[in-house]
């Protein structure tokens, strides 16, 4: 049994919350720590309701303050610390981790603030650090990234000697009943999808004009939805794990009012990291956009649909052309009667849990940085579908890709 401490008290931090204290057996004592306290009040209260965790607490801490985290994590002691809050705030975080000699994990790689990039570069700096201290450091443990990553592993473990193609499909068939709203953080989300696409194709990055490139792909449970090709993380972590692959893309679903609401939002300058001038007060559009859109947070409540995300993989096995597709499909509905929140929050939170349950009881282990595609899939995913996110496959279909 150990201490765990999670930063950030969004809807991934209730899951991740809810999730470890369903195993006290592994996680015997939580500490629920972000900026507003009264946040992680609300959240420890309806999880020590709900799962009767006997040691919950909360804390106050600036996630960019190196010094208050390192007294927070001493006064604690921790052994691993789940980062779920800003990515931002990764690099500050991790330091914080080597200071105090707590292992790291994380959903979503380092970006700076005043640059949408996204990249592992940054955390992958911290390789030497890390093993020379005896810790582990594990990258992009949400779903995507995360568990496509681990998808990914158990496709080269399992059903390939070589992968050639992978395409990532992520598809939000849900129904919020909003005008607008994001599933996660609003200023990081806008971020990433108004950013050029990026796929990687015979040794090479390729790139295209946001939202450029898009195909009709049929989802399970949800049918067909428009699917546009965008970068995301993980891609530039698997084609260095599996140099086999020849292309590498990331596609992901939005609805029509959606897309026009976003170029709206991007014509008026409201999209803008750039800070301007207010009334004598410097203020970054985005982040002033965040404050008035709906808290993804709060959405959970007349959500309804399915998410399904999944990889959709063709290489070679035994000399012969196989392909392969696996993902798995989650109830926004079934998610908000388990944790209060919508289906989002909940496919990113409990990978979260469960990485670090990996940690906790050595299914995982080493020191240095690793993404998680570096570990053996098959202890996680033995645990994914008891866990609420039940996993599914096919072999030698028509990906549609």
């Amino acid at each position: 049994m150990s201490k765990v401490l999670i930063i950030g008290a969004g809807g991934v931090g209730r899951v991740v919350t809810y999730k470890c204290a369903q195993h006290p057996e592994v996680f015997s004592e939580i500490m629920l720590a972000s900026r507003t306290v009264s946040k992680c009040e609300d959240i420890v209260r309806d999880v020590a309701r709900d799962t009767g965790h006997q040691h919950l607490s909360t804390a106050a801490v600036d996630a960019e303050n190196v010094p208050e985290l390192v007294a927070l994590i001493r006064s604690f002691g921790p052994k691993l610390l789940i980062h779920v809050a800003l990515p931002y705030q990764d690099l500050t975080i991790m330091d914080a981790c080597l200071e105090t000699g707590v292992h790291y994990l994380d959903t979503a790689n380092y970006e700076p603030k005043d640059e949408a990039k996204f990249e592992y570069s940054w955390q992958w700096a911290y390789q030497d650090r890390f093993k020379e201290a005896g810790l582990l450091a594990v990258l992009g443990c949400g779903f995507d990234p995360g568990v496509t990553s681990i998808f990914t592993a158990r496709a080269a473990k399992h059903h390939f000697d070589e992968i050639h193609y992978l395409d990532i499909v992520d598809c939000n068939g849900g129904d919020h009943g909003k005008a607008f709203a994001t599933n996660f953080n609003p200023e990081i989300n806008i971020r990433e999808i108004t950013q050029k696409g990026r796929f990687y194709e015979n040794g090479q990055w390729i790139e295209t004009e946001p939202h450029e490139i898009s195909k009709m792909l049929s989802y399970p449970n949800i049918g067909e939805r428009n699917s546009y090709l965008i970068y995301h993380e993980e891609l530039e972590s698997l084609v260095k794990n599996y140099p086999t692959i020849k292309r590498a893309r990331f596609w992901m679903t939005f609805g029509e009012e959606y897309l026009t609401h976003l170029r709206v939002i991007q014509n008026i300058g409201m999209a803008s990291i750039e800070p301007i001038n207010y009334q004598g007060k410097e203020i970054v559009p985005l982040q002033f956009l965040k404050a008035v859109l709906p808290d993804p947070g709060d959405l959970g409540d007349n959500y309804v649909g399915e998410t399904s995300i999944g990889c959709r993989i063709r290489g070679m096995k035994d000399g012969k052309e196989k392909t392969y597709y696996i993902w798995n499909n989650c109830s926004h509905q079934a998610a908000f009667e388990e944790t209060g929140t919508q289906g989002v929050s909940y496919t990113t939170g409990v990978p979260a849990m469960l990485g670090a349950m990996m940690v906790l009881t050595g299914e995982w282990s080493g020191k240095g940085v690793f993404n998680v595609e570096e570990f053996n899939p098959d202890p996680f995913l033995d645990q994914l579908g008891e866990n609420g996110l039940v996993w599914h496959e096919k072999e030698n279909i028509d990906l549609e890709l």
